[in-house]
């Protein structure tokens, strides 16, 4: 099973070709909420097909996966492995009673 990436599908009427920003909020299409970015699409291009007779009508999909969780994910799309921890440099180590003194001052 692949892993889950939410992805938001919804749109409406713009007040102009160049912004955005909806006409009216209270019309605002929510198409769904997809497991992933090929079922989105789909369903983004079917409601963008539906009313391509009206300019002013656009919809988006939205990764919400990156929105919720922005540091576990690559450009790419793929999960980042969290960094390995620093290791102390040669000869100095901050384990014992020296290490935590030093780690104070």
């Amino acid at each position: 099973m692949s892993k889950q990436l939410l992805h938001l599908v919804f749109g409406g009427e713009l007040t102009a070709l160049d912004a955005v920003e909806f006409r009216d909020l209270s019309k605002v299409h929510f198409v769904g909420l997809y497991p992933n970015y090929a079922k989105a699409r789909d369903a983004w291009k079917a409601a963008a097909q539906a009313t391509v007779d009206n300019a002013h009508m656009r919809y988006f999909v939205v990764h919400l996966h990156k929105l919720l969780q922005p540091d576990l994910l690559a450009v790419d799309g793929t999960v980042k492995r969290p960094a390995p921890k620093a290791l102390p440099a040669k000869g100095k180590s901050t384990s014992g009673k020296a290490g935590k003194a030093r780690a104070r001052k």
